[in-house]
């Protein structure tokens, strides 16, 4: 009995502790600045042979990363349209740096760029966006592979004037990628590696079209291709492909045009979301906070409130009674709090229903054909390059 009796004490002391510091350990914070670094602009004259061209694919969505925990900010119908919105971003900024070549958004199906830049979204809330890219260059050599994470401040969302569209929440992360991009070609590479780079990504798209007469061009060592022999100075095959390459290049500039129209008509919609996204995001953690903190500090009083029931006088099984009560309505008050949070959730998902209705496939007009880009931009390149090559066979012969 003594045992007992000191024990119910120690029980609901500890279990009021605990649920103190689990409670004050819960505490969340926005991030307030709106501060981010600049894009490191390149003041050096760079000779066009060594201006390398940017091909960034199409995002990976993320949606096999997606599961339960990811919350309720992971919708496949905005994922798939920030696969494209995010490298066009991206191209914008490495544009603004002045260091590079023509930047593009580019299928997967192009590897024959001088620098190519492949990247996964595996968060994207309006409050947080996580990306990880992996960057290498047309010799095969692998840059880097590198996390990438913003935190949009509280004021990201704000609008300086009504019916205007806010500032890129997530430029920071924009501005460290073109900034790691100069910084490793800086660090890394001469004028003679940078011609080697360029004329690597031409024999590859040579090889693509005609393999029989350039196949015998490049070579692979320790994972990377390396120049064995260079066509002969005007050698007409080489010409022929120059050629077909700027009718290439021609088609993918038009794509960006695509995809300029796509951000441009996406952009406010979709910040709409990101600000609304945003406050629910805050919003929902708050509210699995607090269901949380309820559940802890009900469970606590249930378990003071059942060594007190047990207690030898009858004030303080008294009181015992009426903390068991107490803590289980707040339990119960936790499990209201956490279907509160479920409304946050379907709030969501009608938004990203929403969203889905703006993003419509487009028409995009070239010199002698409409196509409608209504399948995956993937496939309407690999159409497009069948017909360049049926172009290139017809001007030098079927081999």
């Amino acid at each position: 009995m003594i045992i007992n009796t000191l024990l119910k004490p120690t029980l609901m002391r500890c279990a009021l502790v605990a649920a103190f510091f689990v409670v004050a350990g819960c505490s969340t914070h926005t991030v307030k600045t709106t501060q981010t670094a600049p894009v490191i602009q390149e003041h050096a004259e760079i000779p066009e042979a060594e201006l390398l061209d940017v091909g960034i694919y199409l995002f990976d969505p993320g949606l096999d990363l997606a599961n339960e925990e990811d919350g309720p900010a992971v919708f496949p119908e905005i994922r798939k349209a920030e696969s494209r919105y995010m490298p066009y971003r991206l191209m914008e900024t490495l544009q603004m740096s002045s260091a590079w070549g023509a930047v593009r958004v580019i299928p997967a199906s192009q590897s024959s760029v001088d620098v190519m830049i492949s990247g996964q979204i595996q968060q994207s809330d309006g409050e947080t966006l996580l990306v990880k890219l992996s960057v290498k260059d047309a010799t095969g050599r692998h840059w880097f592979d590198k996390e990438y994470t913003g935190v949009a401040s509280k004021y990201a969302y704000s609008k300086q004037r009504t019916g205007t569209i806010p500032r890129e929440p997530f430029q920071g992360l924009y501005n460290e990628v073109a900034n790691d991009l100069l910084t490793f070609r800086r660090n890394n590479f001469d004028g003679a590696q940078l011609r080697t780079i360029r004329t690597v990504a031409e024999l590859k798209f040579a090889q693509s079209f005609s393999p029989s007469a350039f196949g015998g061009h490049l070579s692979e060592k320790d994972g990377a291709l390396q120049i064995d022999r260079l066509p002969a100075e005007g050698d007409p095959m080489l010409e022929r492909i120059r050629r077909i390459r700027e009718r290439d290049y021609l088609f993918v500039d038009t794509l960006q045009d695509y995809y300029g129209t796509f951000v441009k008509e996406m952009d406010l919609p979709y910040q709409q979301w990101r600000s609304l996204s945003y406050n629910e995001v805050i919003a929902l953690r708050e509210m699995k906070r607090e269901a949380r903190n309820r559940t802890i500090m009900g469970v606590a009083a249930i378990l003071g409130g059942i060594a007190a029931a047990g207690s030898d006088s009858g004030s303080a099984r008294a009181a015992g009674s009426v903390a068991v009560a107490g803590g289980g309505y707040m339990v119960k008050s936790g499990f209201d709090k956490r279907a509160e949070a479920e409304m946050h959730v379907e709030a969501l998902q009608e938004l990203g229903d929403s969203l889905e209705a703006a993003i419509e496939p487009q028409v995009i007009e070239l010199e002698d054909r409409t196509i409608t880009l209504s399948g995956t931009v993937e496939n309407q390149y690999d159409q497009w390059r069948d017909l360049l090559r049926e172009i290139y066979d017809l001007d030098t012969g079927s081999e």
